[in-house]
């Protein structure tokens, strides 16, 4: 029985490597597989050179052209005014923007006047006697003279005498020491230099003030600068009037603007110029992040690409002859997405978007747009 068993497995294997060896010799006479070659689809466009404006991409905040910050230069208490010392606030040119308690000082004033005219008066008996054809004059001034009003100028002395006898008597000092507080009697009205609004206020009526304090800031919020700072390699493409186009974030406002200052110093750590922008819009506030387009110059026989389509930043593929081929082109200008170049000619066909897997000799095929 056992040896019946062992006869039929080997029978059964010698099938079965018969059977094996005759499939693998069928397999080996099948012809190989062929693949179709697959040409990928570019999209191109034809090149035309023509005059491109080079624009510089830059940003920065808007800063009012008219600004002032206010600083206290006398002591005493502030007074409330016709208007709240308020941010926010806006004042017509001449306006009071802060009144300071004056009275005592308004009084050493008086008193210094009414000592000036004591000393003219002291001296009117003198010119007189000794001056008789000066005496009609300095009793015009003394009849002119008001104690209430701004002390007039001083007579012209008619000779080197007559000079250094009111020089002698002190009438110069005194003079000059009243008109010195007079002006500084109007430091303590601060009235607006230009109409404006007021951005900021540190102290409120009944506050001491003292010398030197600051009071506040206020703006004309019709005129706006902006601070740009441009790669000194762009330093020659800059030029004072240049148009600048403006815009939020958003891109959602568009503005005007001009150049109106270029800083003729490079800043050592960054190797930036600083250009400034000038710009006016009712919507705009100080303060506001801008981004600005600054159009340098125009370059002639040009061409704009996407800076996608270069190799190495030199080098753009064109199609000839359903075939792709790489040549140099002579880049002038790199923004964040494109790039101004020349030495492509006209009617060369390049590509316009990017083709994963690109190299020089690889067949493609043009895509064309059947509508």
């Amino acid at each position: 029985m056992r040896k019946f068993i062992s006869i039929a497995l080997g029978v059964l294997l010698l099938a079965l490597a018969v059977f094996i060896a005759k499939s693998l010799i069928d397999n080996k006479k099948k012809p190989k597989p062929t693949f179709e070659k697959v040409v990928k689809t570019v999209f191109v466009e034809e090149v035309i050179n023509g005059e491109i404006p080079i624009v510089i991409t830059t940003s920065g905040n808007l800063t009012a052209k008219n600004k002032i910050e206010l600083f206290a230069e006398v002591q005493g208490v502030l007074k409330q005014s016709t208007k709240d010392f308020k941010a926010g606030n806006s004042y017509s040119k001449g306006e009071h923007i802060i009144r300071i308690n004056s009275d005592e000082f308004y009084a050493n004033l008086q008193s210094q006047k009414s000592n000036f005219y004591n000393l003219i008066t002291a001296i009117m008996p003198d010119i007189r006697l000794d001056y008789p054809n000066e005496y009609i004059k300095w009793q015009t001034y003394l009849v002119d003279f008001d104690i209430n009003k701004s002390i007039p100028e001083l007579p012209k002395t008619s000779s080197e005498k007559e000079k250094y006898f009111i020089s002698g008597r002190g009438i110069n000092t005194a003079y000059y020491n009243v008109k010195n507080m007079e002006v500084k009697l109007g430091k303590y009205d601060l009235r607006a230099p230009f109409k404006g609004v007021l951005t900021e206020a540190l102290v409120t009526p009944g506050t001491l003030v003292r010398v030197g304090q600051k009071l506040g800031e206020f703006i004309d919020p019709s005129v706006y600068e902006m601070e740009v700072s441009v790669n000194s390699e762009f330093a020659d493409l800059l030029q004072k009037g240049n148009t600048v186009t403006l815009h939020n974030l958003e891109k959602t406002k568009a503005y005007k603007g001009e150049v109106i200052r270029i800083n003729g110093k490079v800043d050592a750590i960054s190797q930036t110029i600083k250009a400034y922008i000038k710009v006016t819009h009712k919507d705009l506030k100080e303060g506001m992040y801008l981004e600005a387009n600054l159009t340098a110059r125009s370059e002639s026989n040009a061409l704009e690409v996407s800076r996608k389509l270069l190799v190495d930043n030199k080098q753009l593929y064109v199609v000839r002859d359903s075939v792709l081929d790489l040549i140099d082109v002579n880049p002038i200008y790199f923004s964040a997405e494109h790039a101004v170049i020349k030495g492509v000619e006209n009617g060369t066909l390049i590509l316009s978007k990017p083709t994963p897997g690109a190299y020089s000799g690889m067949q493609v095929k043009i895509f064309e747009d059947k509508q």
